[in-house]
């Protein structure tokens, strides 16, 4: 298999590189601006933070229908679906997504299980999306509760140079080798909508309109047609429908702009359930009824956005408010299978509701002087709502919960000289359910030339309870399961050094980075053993640290893009049984990567093509209590995707067509997995549906 990918990457970047056709349009690109960590716009080389950028046109050429999609594709994050909830969530760091803060716009997203943290990836469409920012590390200061192993902001577009434009697109996929437009049939069907109008000099406005359906994938299972009783009915990724739709309204003049932001989600999720129950009829003919207890998942999402930026004299403020409700509702029915009719239907019942006033704000440029200056910021959000249990693991009655939180955080900027820059932060939470939590942070940009940059950045985050680990109880002459009031939040500790260099060489526009970023969780949340044989209870018992080295480099020529990129990390756990303790060596996965782009010239026919190596895994599991902790390992695995785009009619059109998971990726071994309360490990990762083929066709005025 490794040879097979070397081949065909070495084919693939010969083609490009045997290219004579040039072009110049890159020379003149503008520099690249972030937000996340930043007191106001600034230039990416300039930024205070390492951020990582994928840029509007980079989502474009991956032909990504969702941000899981696009995050697929970087180092040391990995999209981890489960298939039974229709959710997928990022791994960074080797940590789930409960220590991911995800944002959009600077403003955290509402999720099922908390604010920011966790959050369904599929559910963010990239209709209106500018360019997605990552910043590795703890980011306590900035953002608070969550921001453990990073943050991930999404920027949607405010503006545009046209006085009207307009973007609609199709894009028709397979499931592997499954695909049609029937009702009930197979594939991923996606329609897309975006209009921009200038109103005037000051006034913008924006209307877009995103519906993803994904018809399912049997896989080993059988469809929900099946109704023998051997638990193979039903789907290994179950279908599901996406509608999301946004308005937007902007001003901006002289130094006050602001803008309202009105987004609305609904999701249709169907859970066919695999056992069959045979009832009999009793009618003296030996006749009787197949039917499943299946459930329908509806998730409706509303978002409000309010932001203003302006100056109060030569104080700078930028403020946003939002509200944020979310309520995912379940049905389950009795489906009379033979028949294909609902025979029983329960009520909807809400499953996950969450009710969230949002608002941070931040004042800097109070002594407006380009040396030093320092910024003064407030956050508070309010929750109300309800928190079930975890699909597939318990099905308890929702919990009511309110919780307030408030922070005030203060950080200075001090440009030592023109090359050396250094910025110290903290920030005080106080939370009604929590004892208060300080966070700090000290960043330092050093200026090596005039293309070259050293950072190095320390900072704490911390990490409430969710309300699953509070709350959970499931007990019954089988289990006894429950969550802890009493516990504390987890703090973590990062600290990075990072060095870019970038340079002309040939007309080759070349850049690269070296990196190297630790991470240190304390008092890790962990479901245990607390009394023989089946009492578990969630307690603040682990450690986990994480090392992280990377490198990658870009070259540009024209018409030409190539970027290679390779990491390390090593992850020790402490892990904690009622007999056991696990050791603590570290563990190492490395990862690769490489994309290359080209464009001809004459034609425009653009072609991409994007690789991942993800290597073996190992961390250690609790076998059982008798026998103590052994070490699983994670197989390896290889992603590529190849898409050639061709505009046409004036650049008003342009067709894509290619191919994603050529190397057929579905499910891979492990015995690194461990069992839950009640559920034994899986064998098996089911990491992708396998390789799928589309066609795009994009239309723009």
């Amino acid at each position: 298999m490794k040879k097979k990918v070397l081949s065909v990457l070495s084919l693939s970047i010969a083609f490009w590189m045997n290219a004579q056709e040039k072009d110049s349009l890159n020379k003149n690109k503008i520099e690249e601006v972030v937000i996340t960590g930043q007191y106001t716009q600034q230039s990416i080389n300039k930024s205070i933070y390492k951020v990582e950028v994928i840029d509007a046109q980079q989502i474009k050429n991956m032909a990504a229908t969702n941000v899981a999609d696009v995050l697929n594709q970087s180092l040391n994050i990995q999209i981890t679906p489960d298939t039974r909830s229709g959710n997928s969530t990022a791994n960074m760091m080797g940590l789930d997504g409960n220590y991911v803060k995800v944002l959009i716009d600077n403003i955290p997203v509402v999720g099922d299980t908390g604010l920011g943290s966790n959050i369904d990836l599929t559910k963010l469409s990239l209709n209106n999306v500018e360019r997605i920012e990552i910043v590795k590390g703890s980011m306590g200061v900035e953002y608070g509760n969550g921001a453990v192993a990073g943050v991930i902001n999404i920027i949607t577009k405010k503006s545009n140079t046209k006085k009207v434009n307009v973007r609609a697109s199709l894009q028709e996929e397979t499931v592997r080798d499954n695909y049609d437009l029937k009702k009930k049939g197979n594939g991923r069907h996606i329609q897309n909508l975006n209009v921009d109008y200038n109103i005037d000099n000051n006034w913008f406005a924006n209307i877009s309109f995103n519906h993803n359906q994904f018809m399912g994938y049997e896989g080993e299972s059988k469809g929900y047609k099946y109704f023998e009783r051997d638990n193979q009915r039903g789907f290994e990724w179950n279908p599901k429908d996406q509608y999301d739709a946004s308005a937007l309204i902007r001003y901006s003049k002289n130094k006050t702009s602001f803008y309202y932001k009105l987004s609305y989600l609904y999701e249709k999720f169907n859970f066919y359930n695999p056992e069959v129950n045979r009832i009999p009829l009793n009618d003296g003919m030996g006749g009787a009824l197949y039917e499943s207890i299946d459930r329908e998942y509806n998730t409706k999402r509303w978002g409000h956005q309010f932001n203003i930026q302006t100056n109060i004299g030569n104080i700078r403020y930028m403020g946003d408010f939002s509200y944020q409700n979310q309520d995912r509702k379940y049905k389950d029915y009795n489906y009379d299978i033979p028949n294909r009719t609902v025979r029983i239907s329960r009520e909807d019942r809400s499953y996950y509701k969450t009710d969230v006033i949002y608002s941070r704000g931040m004042f800097s440029n109070f002594l407006n002087n380009k040396t030093f200056d320092f910024q003064l910021g407030y956050e508070l959000d309010y929750t109300n709502g309800y928190a079930a249990l975890i699909a597939g693991d318990f099905f308890g009655e929702a919990v009511k919960r309110k919780i307030f939180t408030y922070s005030n955080f203060l950080s200075a900027e001090w440009n030592i000289s023109d090359r050396f820059s250094v910025r110290p932060g903290a920030r005080l939470s106080v939370s009604e359910n929590f004892d208060n939590q300080f966070n700090y942070s000290l960043s330092a940009r050093y200026k090596t030339s005039e293309n070259s940059n050293l950072r190095a950045v320390t900072g704490t985050a911390n990490r409430f309870p969710t309300y699953d680990e509070l709350y959970t109880y499931f007990v019954n002459i089988n289990h006894d399961v429950q969550g802890n009031p009493d516990l504390n939040p987890e703090k973590g500790f990062s600290a990075g050094a990072f060095w870019d260099q970038n340079f002309m060489a040939n007309d080759w526009k070349i850049g690269y980075s070296i990196n190297a970023l630790y991470l240190d969780v304390r008092d890790r949340i962990e479901m245990v053993l607390v009394k023989d044989p089946s009492t578990y209870k969630y307690m603040n018992m682990d450690k986990y640290r994480n090392m992280l080295f990377s490198a990658n480099v870009d070259f540009k020529k024209e018409q030409l893009a190539l970027s290679l990129r390779g990491s390390v990390s090593g992850t020790s756990v402490a892990l904690n049984g009622l007999y056991h303790t696990s050791p603590t060596d570290y563990q190492y996965l490395v990862q690769a990567g490489a994309s290359a782009n080209y464009k001809l010239k004459n034609t425009k026919t653009a072609f991409a093509l994007y690789y991942k190596y993800t290597g073996p895994g190992r961390n250690y599991v609790l076998e059982t209590e008798a026998t103590g902790f052994r070490l699983g390992k994670t197989d390896d695995f290889h992603m590529m995707d190849f898409i050639v785009s061709q505009p046409f009619w004036k650049d008003h059109m342009e067709l894509s067509v290619g191919v994603k998971n050529i190397f057929d990726v579905t499910t891979i071994n492990t015995t690194a997995t461990a069992g839950t309360a009640h559920t034994g490990a899986a064998d098996r990762l089911n990491l992708y549906y396998g390789r799928s083929y589309f066609a795009r066709l994009i239309y723009q005025f």
